[in-house]
């Protein structure tokens, strides 16, 4: 394991992007144990994109066009979803006192971390681009090294992920009895899963 990947693999999951916005969301909202659980979901959503790349289907998605794209929308799809049932559902950034008293389900708050992660094909092209530089290619266990950096990948996911979930969780009590801070927050959080839609619609392959 070289200091190069883990320095890259570190100031690419601290950028902040549609995973950390989702954990910050689940960690305000619901305290510290609902952005420890996003954090989670997060990073099992790295799994289809570490598959994708080892199997190949990476290089599909790099040559075909019309399927990159077909992923891409849907991922933006998701994200301006997001961003309505933010501004619509007040609960999906509604933060409540006692944190026992938050009876969202573990899995979906998973699912949704998943799905954040799964509709977003320039996460599969990174892989397909950035694992291949840390593996040499004549190496005879090339195949196991990837699945080893993927898992490193997506455990400093994670313990970023938790890390952001865990501090944002700390501040709650400072906005509970404030409704102009969560109507902010809500508006904020709806407004930074338009950008970042915005932001995969238009960024080239």
């Amino acid at each position: 394991m070289s200091i190069a990947f883990l320095l890259t693999t570190l100031v690419v999951v601290a950028t902040p992007g549609t995973g950390v916005v989702y954990t910050l969301a689940a960690a305000l909202s619901r305290g510290r144990r609902a952005g420890v659980v996003a954090a989670l979901g997060c990073a099992l959503g790295i799994v289809p994109h570490m598959l994708a790349t080892v199997t190949g289907v990476a290089a599909l998605l790099h040559a075909s066009a019309t399927a990159f794209q077909i992923l891409k929308y849907a991922g933006v799809a998701y994200l301006l979803y997001m961003a309505w049932a933010t501004l619509r559902d007040r609960e999906a950034i509604a933060v409540d006192r006692d944190e026992s008293a938050a009876h969202v389900p573990a899995a979906r708050v998973i699912a949704r971390g998943v799905l954040i992660n799964i509709l977003n094909p320039k996460l599969t092209l990174f892989f397909f681009a950035f694992l291949p530089q840390f593996v040499d290619r004549g190496e005879p266990n090339a195949l196991a090294r990837m699945l080893v950096l993927s898992g490193v990948f997506m455990a400093v996911t994670f313990v970023v992920f938790a890390g952001y979930g865990v501090l944002a969780a700390s501040v709650r009590s400072q906005v509970v009895s404030r409704p102009r801070v969560m109507t902010w927050l809500r508006r904020s959080f709806a407004g930074s899963f338009v950008a970042l839609g915005a932001k995969l619609a238009f960024t080239p392959r």
